[in-house]
């Protein structure tokens, strides 16, 4: 401890150059844990606290002869920390972006169409297609609600479906 303070008063005194190997040795287990105590998670810690050492380092030239070395090195550490915050937040939001909202005039043009596209087709088509497609039926089942037989409702939806498909290209849908 008393040569973590004597390493911060030598680069705050300038009387002796502060080499940027003391700093390290001096404070880089103490940075790792008040970044292990932030980030709760050692990697993260670790990566903060190399990253802030290489800041400090790549300036080392203006760092040692500014007030504290040492709280400029925690001061970088915690902005890195921040800083990565704000990217993990924006990553987030892009990530999570609520649905787009609905628009209620779709689904009424939605029901239009489906109207006028089932008024295009003749009652017994128009029969087949809703008791097979809409309501799920096989066609023996269907051919017994409608009172028909299942060869019939086959034809009857294969016909609907061309007639769809068909009003579907003219009315360019």
């Amino acid at each position: 401890m008393d040569e973590a303070l004597g390493i911060a008063e030598m680069g705050a005194g300038l009387e002796l150059p502060l080499a940027f190997e003391d700093l390290f040795e001096a404070e880089h287990a103490r940075l790792f844990r008040a970044l292990l105590l932030v980030t709760h998670d050692a990697a993260q810690a670790e990566d903060l606290m190399q990253e802030a050492f290489v800041r400090v380092w790549e300036h080392w030239d203006r760092v040692v002869r500014v007030e504290d070395p040492v709280g400029y090195l925690f001061r970088t550490a915690m902005n890195l920390h921040r800083s990565a915050l704000r990217r993990a937040v924006v990553a987030a939001r892009r990530t999570l972006r609520p649905p787009a909202a609905h628009d209620p005039f779709e689904a009424v043009i939605g029901r239009d169409r489906a109207v006028r596209s089932l008024a295009a087709l003749t009652p017994r088509q128009r029969a087949a297609i809703v008791v097979t497609e809409l309501l799920g039926y096989s066609s023996e089942e269907a051919g017994a609600i409608l009172g028909i037989r299942p060869g019939t409702v086959r034809t009857l939806t294969s016909q609907a479906r061309a007639a769809l498909q068909e009003w579907k290209e003219r009315e360019d849908v």
